[in-house]
This record gives C-alpha cells, structure tokens and sequence, in this order.
C-alpha cells in the first residue's frame, strides 16, 4: 500500500489529470505532474509540475524518483520509455495494459482473441483501405490504428463517393476499418480493480452524443436490469484479464436484442464518469487514487439520477460573436445543479472545458432540467 502522504506522479496535464490531482490531494498526497507542452490544468492544480518531453528520459527518472506511484491521464504516450520507469516505480495501469489500449489494431486483437464480442473489423495497411470495405460492406467506419479521440481520427463510409475521400484523408496511415453496428444506445461502464483483484464496477452510463464528441451521460442509463447486469459483468471480465490496476472505462453499443458489443477501451478516468463527482460516494477519481495506491476501493453506487453535460468551447461563441463568457448563472442558480471547469485559458470550436451535473428524483426530470440549463448557458 502507497499510504496518504506519498507522491503520485501524473502523466498528463489535461483535465482528468487536474481531477486526480484534486481526488489525491483530498486524500492526502502531494502531486507531481508532467506535462510536455508547459503550463497546463493539471499542473495548476498540483503540489509541482515537470514540463518535458516523453522521450526526455533524465527528466522522465528525474520525475519518477520524486514520486512513489506513477499513473496517467491519456493514452497517447509512448510505452518505451514507461517501461524502463517501471523498473524502478510502480506505473498503473502497467505499461502493457496501456500499449494495448492505445493502439485499436493491438486491442480489437486483444477482444478477438478473448471471445469478448465487438465490432466485425479488418486492417488497412499505409491507408489502403479499399480491401477492408469490400470485405465488410458498406457503411463501415474508418479509424486510425493510432491518437484517436472524440471523433478525430475517423470517418463514417456509406457509399463509393466516401471511399473515395477516405483513401485520400487515411492514405499512409495505419487503420482500422469497423463495420457499422446498428446499435440502440451507447453505454459506458468504468470497473475499478486494485492490485490484489478486489473490482468495483460503477453503474453504466448511457452516452449521447453531438457530432463525435460526448454531449451528455445519463445514470441510470435506460437500460433493462438484464443489460446492466451484463454490461457491468463484461467491464469486470475484461479488467481482470487485462490485469489492470487503476481504472479501465469499457465502451459498448447495446443493439436491439439486449446483446452488448465493445467498442473501444480506456485504462483511466473517463468523460463519461464524471457524474460520481456529485452523485456517488467516491468519484472515478478518487477510485482510481485508491486502485493505484492499494486502499480500499470506495462505494460505487449513484445516490440519485443524474445527467452529466459537457461544456464545450463553442459555449463562448454565440450569434456569430466571441468569446464572450458564457451565463453561469444558469447552472449556479440552480441547487440540483453543479458547475465543475477545468482551468484551461482558451476557449475553442469541440475542446472540453468543462461540464456540469444535474440531480433529480428520476431520469427523465434530470435530463429535462439539465437540457433547459444547457441551452441558456
């Protein structure tokens, strides 16, 4: 057990590192942040902030030495250099956990080769995507095997117009194409798991969203006690044979007969947790400190409904005018409602800047409000 008091060394200045930092600090740790591109959220709000490349490798053991734990908040770092970090300090989730989740050839690999259902997809080599479609049919989607997120890094094909512009945008790149699931709703479930295989899986979240990017994540999700059960059951299956310690958010479509397929995993907090800041007893974040730290994990049941919206950059920009500062008031007149941002300086067009939380006594009445609050804002 890494006791309160220690150091926990963030990779990652982003958002999800600055809510860890916050969660750590509550319990106790002092945070090290590091952070490749200088000042950043994350940093903000930790006890010391390293800003250096993730190829520096002095600075890297330089960081590690000062920390007794190191964890991250995003996947788009380089393994090799965590590697030999860990001999030397714990890194959770492992190194190997992150290569594979990082990479959506080496994961959708992982799933086929545990049994675990998900998408029909194939390879495409350098961008050469025109065997994958035809092996899979249209509509399919396109990804790139490596740096995707919110969207970026995929498109959707439903006809030869759409190849034809995929082989040119993919051309040269390593890709994943998907065939397209016609799925009912989307649905998150993030699993916690310590070191010695205790697991605790949050109630799933059903996940809606506006051009790629998360919009708003709804807990309960509608969703039949059957599908919650399976879907909390596939999160935990998964952890554990993935050996993480930390957490791991698991994506999945529901399609119309209540069967789940995964779609993509994330070993750390995620967007769509949010909502256990305010209406759970321990947050994804706090959970995730614990998980890495060897304490015991926390309960991970939702105390009422709850609906998480996101906060986009384009809040900012109205009637054609910007930035101009979006009305907080709408959320901080309201007492179901909780206002959490993230500290970054620029406003822009998709970029997270924060998000807010809506409590009520039933699903419905929680969107309902959390929508009339978004569209003053």
């Amino acid at each position: 057990m890494i006791a309160p008091g220690k150091a926990i060394g963030v990779l990652g200045g982003g958002q999800l590192g600055r809510m860890i930092a916050h969660a750590a600090q509550g319990l106790g740790y002092r945070v090290h942040v590091y952070e490749p591109s200088g000042p950043s959220p994350a940093g903000a709000a930790a006890d010391l902030e390293t800003t250096a490349g993730y190829d520096d490798l002095p600075a890297l053991r330089a960081f590690a030495g000062s920390v007794d734990v190191v964890t991250y908040e995003f996947e788009n770092i380089p393994t090799g250099p965590l590697e030999e970090l860990a001999g030397t300090v714990p890194v959770l989730p492992s190194p190997s956990v992150l290569r594979t989740c990082q990479n959506r050839w080496r994961e959708k690999a992982w799933l086929r080769s545990r049994g675990i259902p998900h998408a029909l997809y194939a390879e495409a080599l350098a961008g050469d995507i025109g065997a994958a479609v035809s092996e899979l049919g249209l509509p399919c989607v396109v990804k790139t095997a490596d740096f995707g997120y919110d969207g970026k890094g995929q498109m959707r094909l439903s006809g030869t117009e759409d190849l034809e512009r995929a082989s040119a945008i993919f051309r040269g790149r390593r890709c994943v194409v998907e065939q397209w699931v016609p799925f009912v709703r989307e649905l998150s479930v993030i699993c916690a798991r310590t070191a010695s295989g205790e697991t605790r899986a949050y109630p799933a979240s059903e996940n809606l969203h506006a051009n790629h990017i998360l919009d708003a994540s709804i807990v309960p999700a509608r969703i039949s006690p059957a599908v919650e059960a399976a879907a909390r059951g596939l999160a935990v299956r998964i952890a554990e044979a993935l050996g993480v310690v930390g957490l791991l958010a698991v994506e999945m479509f529901e399609l119309a007969d209540g069967s789940l397929l995964v779609n993509e995993l994330a070993p750390r907090p995620h967007n769509s947790g949010h909502w256990t800041l305010d209406a759970c007893g321990t947050s994804q974040f706090e959970q995730h400190v614990r998980a890495v730290c060897g304490l015991p994990l926390g309960p991970v049941s939702a105390r009422n409904p709850v609906v998480m919206v996101n906060i986009l950059g384009d809040a900012w920009w109205r009637d054609g005018r910007g930035p101009v500062e979006p009305n907080w008031s709408a959320v901080l007149s309201e007492p179901r409602a909780r206002l959490h941002l993230y500290g970054k300086p620029e406003p822009r067009a998709g970029r997270k800047m924060g998000h807010f939380t809506v409590q009520g006594d039933d699903v419905a009445g929680a969107l309902e409000l959390a929508r009339a609050i978004q569209s003053r804002i």
